[in-house]
């Protein structure tokens, strides 16, 4: 069993990731990988390396410290520790590239910054609420995508949620009534999706034969015209809801569309 010690003066989340993808290119089974954050004293050193000793484990560590990288890899040589410096190699050869020196400061970089964490949180109520789901909470969208099946309503709600805003798409069914909560929500809220009967015939009978179902109509013009109709006479009830036809548009264009006809930017500030 080998026994590796990722070390760090800050969280230790960076050297970690690091080791454990280079790790990915090897068999892992036999190996252990412990985590030591916050080590930013001189006998913090010494401990970590004092087990890692114990262990006769190694350590990865991304101390930015330059008198820390020093102490760790000194006590290395003393316990017989092999220490690999991920941070020292770089920030020399960057204070070259860019005429000054680096700050030296553990915890500057942050993965989970407020914008980050949004659009996390974004993605997360997006898939939540896909197809329909957890209509009682629709007032929480920030976008919501209504339309019959196939109008792109599923891509479109994920690549708005990657862009950080929180949107829920309701389908339109033939004979079925829409959620009383959808036509509750204030204007500006909702996009109607549209597409061309025949684009949407085609667009059907493609995904039928690909997953090898036929269901009755499914496909069908003349149903597919009267799921149409039946859409437009409940966007009659919110003729605040602005059209889309997403017929000839990309996810991209139909996702700028959106934004730009709710008073949106495509990024969720």
């Amino acid at each position: 069993m080998y026994h590796i010690f990722a070390v760090s003066d800050a969280t230790g989340t960076t050297a970690e990731r690091v080791l454990r993808a280079a790790l990915s290119q090897f068999d892992a089974s036999h190996i252990t990988v412990t985590r030591f954050g916050g080590v930013r004293s001189m006998e913090m050193i010494q401990d970590v390396v004092a087990k890692a000793a114990q262990e006769e484990g190694f350590i990865v560590h991304t101390i930015v410290s330059e008198k820390l990288r020093r102490r760790i890899f000194n006590e290395g040589r003393k316990h017989n520790v092999t220490t690999i410096d991920l941070m020292g190699p770089l920030l020399a050869r960057l204070s070259e590239l860019l005429s000054t020196p680096p700050r030296s400061e553990p915890g500057l970089f942050n993965p989970f910054d407020p914008s980050y964490l949004q659009r996390i949180d974004a993605i997360d109520f997006t898939v939540r609420h896909d197809d329909g789901q957890n209509a009682y909470n629709l007032d929480q969208a920030e976008i919501v995508l209504v339309g019959v099946s196939r109008t792109s309503k599923t891509p479109l709600s994920f690549y708005l949620g990657y862009r950080g805003w929180k949107v829920a798409n309701v389908p339109i069914v033939l004979g079925v009534e829409p959620p009383k909560e959808l036509f509750e929500l204030p204007r500006g809220r909702v996009v109607a999706l549209i597409v061309n009967p025949e684009r949407l015939s085609e667009l059907r009978r493609v995904r039928a034969e690909r997953m090898g179902t036929f269901s009755r109509g499914y496909a069908d013009i003349n149903h597919i015209h009267q799921e149409m109709d039946y859409a437009f006479r409940l966007f009659d009830r919110r003729r605040d809801w602005p059209l889309v036809d997403v017929t000839t548009k990309s996810i991209e264009e139909a996702a700028a569309e959106v934004v730009v006809l709710l008073g949106r930017s495509l990024e969720a500030s």
